[in-house]
């Protein structure tokens, strides 16, 4: 019998389990997803199960630098809890995804879940063993390698924020300030030149709107839409911002006295992206109000 890949991840996001073991529970069952479940919650994954549906915006950004200083990586593990993330033991887990994720070059979750660790166990077997022994679902949700011409600045902001940006010239300690710099103004962009055609034109079209709705002559909007525009770019491009240590310096002003430049930088923050489940306490006291009410 043939087990589509699909039916294996769902089984697998619904489980937490390794994909080996989904396919196998899969094939006993006939491709029955909720038999195969309950053939892995009778195999010890109870918890894994339980834990699966829930949400980890919590967590931990971790990085590995290179022997050689030329390449880094950058991983976030997630859990439910900030106390959990600050936990040894889930920081430990964390630091040695991130060794073994530079040492193959792995990025796509496939991959990692299947690198072995230092132990001998591989990394998601060694998650569900933590989720078995902590109680939360953890995630290894993503990682990014990052590259460079001489040396990659590295920071991490407690472990919450944590950035590489890759370097041709100055110092170590310019790098790890470029790198603090991306943590604490996140640009979007190296410069103006490298910010995608159709952002420009949109935000052009959304300035011309404003300029124009302010009752100016045609030449005095054109001219304050480019003024604009300029100042945007300035603000979402690494070059263009404030320096964070020197604000009366620009970060391009600042490599150019360094004689350097920045041909990339990644920055990671734990939970973007991922919806939160927002509780409403007061909502919940006056659902059982209005439940113990209908009992009476």
């Amino acid at each position: 019998m043939s087990i589509n890949a699909e039916t294996v991840k769902a089984l697998r996001e619904r489980t937490g389990a390794g994909m080996m073991e989904c396919k196998k529970a899969l094939l006993e069952t006939g491709g029955d997803l909720d038999a195969a479940a309950e053939v892995m919650r009778k195999a010890g994954l109870a918890k894994a199960d339980k834990k699966a549906g829930r949400i980890a915006a919590e967590g931990a950004i971790v990085t590995a630098t290179a022997a050689d200083g030329r390449s880094a990586v950058l991983v976030e593990v997630n859990c439910e809890t900030d106390f959990v993330a600050r936990q040894p033991e889930f920081q430990a887990f964390a630091a040695d995804v991130a060794r073994a994720a530079l040492a193959a070059g792995a990025t796509t979750n496939e991959t990692l879940a299947g690198l072995k660790l230092a132990g001998g166990s591989t990394v998601d077997e060694t998650r569900r063993h933590l989720v078995a022994k902590i109680g939360e679902k953890i995630d290894v949700r993503r990682a990014a390698i990052l590259r460079a011409p001489e040396r990659i600045g590295t920071y991490v902001h407690g472990t919450r924020i944590g950035t590489l940006v890759a370097v041709k010239g100055g110092d170590e300690v310019l790098a790890r300030d470029l790198a603090m710099h991306v943590a604490a103004a996140n640009p979007q962009f190296v410069a103006p030149t490298d910010v995608p055609a159709d952002v420009v034109a949109k935000e052009r079209e959304i300035l011309s709107a404003q300029a124009a709705s302010e009752g100016k002559p045609a030449a005095i909007v054109e001219k304050m839409v480019e003024g604009r525009l300029r100042k945007y770019l300035a603000e979402i491009c690494l070059t263009g911002q404030p320096f964070v240590k020197d604000p009366d310096t620009t970060v391009a002003k600042l490599l150019e006295q360094s004689k350097a430049a920045v041909s990339g930088f990644l920055r990671f923050e734990v939970g973007e992206g991922i919806e939160k489940k927002q509780e409403n306490f007061a909502a919940e006291v006056m659902a059982q109000v209005e439940a113990a009410k209908g009992r009476a």
